[in-house]
């Protein structure tokens, strides 16, 4: 299956590995342009016109994170895309954390790479002007992202999932400015804040006369929104009675005022959340199955915060920006342990309870570091720093016991995905597990 040209730029000293690259990637149908030192690639003008960078660790004239350091003064840096034949784990760490997409080792699988660039490349395509919004840099959220871009071209309601404060109105507004409704209003609505009785009338609006007190027409969120979205929040908590007239405005794409005779046509886009099992609740006879399904046309299913780390420590950096500037104050960043301590937290109250921690942190931070005590008063150890501070070992072993119990458990338990997902030998990583302790669930065939 042909995929979509775009051009792609190496820097790959080894002559053998870059020009099997190149080979490959032009058997796909993309063009390369390689530069085999840092010098000869960031005084290139032709490093511009491409839509993602794949650059070594190691070169002749400079290292790959010099050059990285060096382009990201540019305010729209491609993705950067590092390979190295030594890994080291505190350096992709350091390099993600500055901004780059992905590490990969080497030797790596190849049909792997490609899928990764064409990960990478695609967002950037389809974002052209608009703003920079993102709701995570975990493989999850870009797949999210991505079926956004799918989702946006047609006027078909959409259903969001996921727990509370796991971001589910800042997706809705994302799908909202990436459709063909974007030039009307976002209409947000949440139903279960506004009290039964004033639900039908908020959503609806209503005529003068048609209860005591509407002394004057009322036009409601669906006429509001005009050619533009309509996001009803918290839609398992809508009443019954009120489902039936959402399921008439869906399926006849008209409504009618409350006391009202002429029907209105809608003209918008509807999306709805819940954090509620909707499956579970039809079966309790508490909402409408019949309106499930003509909800859940196209669905998003928000992975809870705790399942993608990689989110936690990027959305610690972004919020401790936004409320440094607010509160006009400066930090250096977050101590390791902090950042240990959010990775093992569980996050019950997903980014929204991160953000407040965060911000939290910053009002009473006393050191240049925000410590574990301003985030987490609740966890952190009330002794003397020495004794809250750990061996670097043990750090080591500690997060990497972390990883492999991410990857297998993404991978369902199998030790050889699991392995191709961390980029070691299936040797490898038996033998860690053996020396870190950690069990697999699900023996290997």
């Amino acid at each position: 299956m042909p995929h979509e040209p775009f051009k792609v730029g190496l820097i790959e000293d080894d002559p053998i590995m870059g020009q099997s690259i190149v080979q490959r990637l032009e058997i796909e149908g993309w063009s390369v342009q390689w530069w085999q030192t840092g010098k000869d690639a960031i005084g290139s003008s032709s490093l511009d016109q491409t839509d993602v960078i794949v650059c070594d660790i190691r070169l002749p004239d400079m290292n790959g994170e010099e050059i990285f350091c060096s382009l990201q003064k540019k305010s729209n840096l491609q993705p950067f895309i590092f390979i190295t034949g030594y890994a080291e784990m505190d350096q992709a760490v350091r390099l993600m954390r500055l901004g780059a997409v992905d590490y990969l080792t080497k030797p790596f699988v190849f049909e792997e790479f490609l899928m990764r660039i064409r990960e990478y490349t695609k967002p950037r395509r389809n974002k052209g002007a608009l703003e920079d919004v993102t709701l995570g840099v975990s493989a999850q959220m870009r797949e999210i992202e991505a079926t956004i871009g799918d989702y946006a071209p047609n006027d078909l309601p959409v259903l969001i999932l996921g727990e509370t404060g796991v971001g589910k109105e800042v997706t809705s507004r994302l799908l909202h400015k990436r459709s063909a409704f974007a030039d009307g209003p976002f209409m947000a609505v949440n139903c279960a804040a506004i009290p039964e009785e004033l639900l039908e009338s908020e959503i609806f609006g209503h005529e003068r006369g048609a209860f005591t007190g509407a002394d004057k027409r009322h036009h409601g969120y669906a006429e509001r929104a005009g050619r533009g979205t309509l996001f009803l929040d918290e839609i398992g908590d809508m009443p019954l009675m009120l489902q039936a007239k959402i399921l008439r405005l869906i399926e006849d794409r008209s409504f009618y005022r409350v006391g009202g005779e002429t029907p209105i046509r809608f003209e918008g886009r509807i999306i709805s959340a819940t954090n509620k099992d909707l499956i579970k609740v039809c079966q309790d006879k508490l909402f409408r199955e019949d309106l499930y399904y003509r909800l859940a046309v196209l669905l998003l299913d928000l992975p809870p915060l705790r399942e993608r780390p990689e989110d936690i420590v990027c959305f610690m950096d972004k919020f401790l920006k936004a409320a440094s500037q607010r509160q006009n104050r400066h930090f250096q960043g977050f101590s390791s342990l902090t950042e240990d301590m959010a990775l093992d937290h569980p996050w019950k109250g997903n980014l929204r309870e991160l953000r407040n921690r965060v911000e939290r942190g910053v009002a009473v931070g006393r050191s240049e570091f925000i410590l574990p005590q301003d985030m987490f008063p609740d966890r952190a150890s009330n002794g003397n720093a020495e004794e809250a501070f750990s061996p670097l070992a043990g750090i080591r072993d500690e997060a990497e016991r972390r990883h492999i119990e991410r990857a297998l458990a993404r991978t369902e338990g199998k030790i050889i995905e699991a392995a191709r997902l961390l980029n070691v030998s299936r040797t490898t990583l038996w033998d860690k597990m053996t020396r870190l302790g950690i069990k697999s669930e699900r023996p290997e065939s």
